[in-house]
């Protein structure tokens, strides 16, 4: 697996486009906000002579889904998530506005995920897991091949997602985190939707959420 990433909006999301041996590549949380962010992903994209044929979202928060109408308008693909997360995604317009930003409304998804799903795409093999509790839809992909695992907003390095949020459940995020993703191999990388890279050793040892003395 090839896994470019940029940062985008002033929400700082990471925005990851994966692609296998082939041409064909997957966007996961695809955050570019305005025009100037859009090229730069095209850019990407063209770059590397890669095309999208999916749009994965780890959870519909704004920051997370402020590309998907262009990614329908220039690309043709309308995301798929977790039903939880309908709520944040048909409000991500009037979530924005309480940060001092906009959006048009996101287009219609094209379908749903669930948990222990198998995505087959782009000769790449995802697993979705579950980690509610961020957002009630949280989900996670995991490639065991490629040991790595997109974490969307369940857990970053030495940190975990907000709670606070509409339908955050910080008790629930810590048991998915436990049970679904600390139970993963420990050299498993994480990619998680904010910051830099780490990996499932790092976090089960040394993050304080789960290491408090």
């Amino acid at each position: 697996m090839k896994i470019y990433r940029a940062v985008f909006s002033p929400i700082q999301v990471n925005t990851y486009i994966i692609s296998g041996n082939g041409k064909e590549c997957v966007i996961i949380d695809c955050g570019c906000y305005g025009g100037a962010e859009e090229l730069k992903l095209e850019e990407m994209l063209s770059a590397r002579d890669l095309k999208p044929v999916k749009l994965l979202d780890t959870h519909c928060h704004l920051d997370h889904v402020f590309g998907n109408r262009f990614m329908l308008e220039r690309y043709g693909l309308r995301p798929w998530f977790h039903e939880g997360d309908r709520y944040n995604y048909q409000n991500s317009p009037r979530h924005s506005l309480m940060f001092g930003l906009s959006m048009e409304p996101p287009p219609d998804p094209e379908g749903y995920l669930f948990d222990r799903q198998v995505i087959s795409v782009a000769g790449m093999t995802l697993q979705v897991i579950a980690v509610p509790g961020h957002s009630p839809g949280g989900i996670a992909f995991y490639s065991e091949a490629d040991g790595v695992v997109f974490t969307g907003d369940a857990l970053f390095a030495g940190s975990i997602g907000r709670s606070d949020l509409p339908g955050g459940d910080h008790e629930q995020l810590i048991e998915n985190i436990r049970e679904r993703l600390f139970a993963l191999p420990p050299e498993t990388v994480i990619y998680p939707g904010h910051g830099p890279d780490t990996t499932i050793r790092e976090e089960v040892e040394n993050n304080p959420f789960f290491n408090q003395t």
